[in-house]
């Protein structure tokens, strides 16, 4: 998209960013039924941020279910909506959001094509069970016929050089050329402090993880809808592909952060970390790993021990 696109405060189908000041449900009571190709969020986990009040998980669902119905409402019927969520907690006790979340996209008629894991390395450190390293992406569909487009987010082949042995195609290449498909488990790094993306928002998601699924799920000049907006990434994603996109942010400071982060996008200014660079590798890098001190030392007193056995066995 051109940098000679303003971003408006209100929707309308005739702009192509808007980033909405308030609540989404009145964002979405203005977006026309059908209109929108992609809805992607990563919603409130209800942990009691700064962002967010801690509700009772019940509570907490219905208000969910509310928004989720208005966004298959605005959905295309060849839409897809991914909603990215994470764990409830409860007195150090989980419950996994997307198990519970389920059961209100499907009563409302969709058809999850995926559950995409998305982990990564970093994260706060438990004391009392394993340290989670993941969240969860949910992605349904309308219907079958939905816009899926697998070429754009191919992966580099694990053997790019293998080919048929055997047969009509014998001494052909086996794999696609474009890459492989990149599966269900997604490894991305996470918006930690020393993230080239990271900003003051405590749960800001990455912009590769987004784009993977704008040009899967969307064509150029598609709407993209994120109600949840937080920092921009959705729109950031959107607009890099030449997607119209809107969001819903209530925190004032997040609202001017996203509008300020999607300005140095059309300007072409914004630092974000390539979709198509790999996870950092210590070793791959050249950084070999040291070896702990006490390793040499019992080495080294090995001999002196082998020496006291004899003197033992003089005696």
């Amino acid at each position: 998209m051109s940098s000679l696109y303003t971003i408006s405060s209100s929707f309308s189908t005739s702009e192509h960013i808007v980033v909405y000041p308030g609540d989404c449900l009145d964002l979405l009571k203005s977006i026309p039924d059908r209109s929108m190709q992609l809805v992607v969020t990563s919603p409130p986990y209800n942990l009691g941020k700064e962002y967010e009040k801690k509700l009772k998980l019940e509570t907490y669902l219905e208000q969910q279910a509310v928004v989720i119905e208005q966004c298959v409402r605005v959905l295309s019927t060849r839409g897809s909506i991914c909603w990215q969520v994470g764990n409830y907690v409860d007195r150090g006790a989980i419950v996994p959001l997307d198990a519970v979340l389920y059961p209100v996209f499907t009563k409302l008629g969709l058809r999850m094509r995926n559950r995409i894991i998305w982990h990564f390395e970093h994260g706060l450190h438990c004391s009392n069970r394993f340290s989670g390293r993941y969240e969860t992406i949910m992605w349904f569909t309308k219907s079958d016929d939905h816009i899926f487009n697998l070429d754009p987010v191919r992966v580099p082949q694990k053997y790019p050089g293998k080919k048929y042995f055997k047969g009509p195609h014998a001494g052909e290449y086996s794999s696609n050329p474009l890459g492989k498909n990149p599966g269900d488990i997604w490894i991305i790094p996470n918006v930690k402090s020393n993230h080239v993306e990271k900003t003051e928002h405590p749960c800001q998601f990455p912009v590769e993880l987004i784009e993977r699924l704008v040009l899967s799920m969307t064509n150029e000049g598609d709407w993209v809808l994120d109600p949840f907006l937080g920092t921009g990434t959705s729109i950031i994603a959107a607009v890099r592909h030449q997607r119209r996109a809107a969001g819903a942010e209530t925190v004032s400071k997040y609202v001017d952060l996203a509008r300020s982060r999607i300005e140095q996008e059309l300007a072409g200014t914004l630092r974000t970390r390539p979709m198509n660079r790999p996870v950092y590798d210590p070793k791959a890098a050249g950084n070999s790993l040291t070896i702990s001190p006490w390793i040499p030392k019992v080495n080294m007193e090995q001999p002196i021990l082998l020496e006291k056995k004899k003197e033992y066995a003089a005696e």
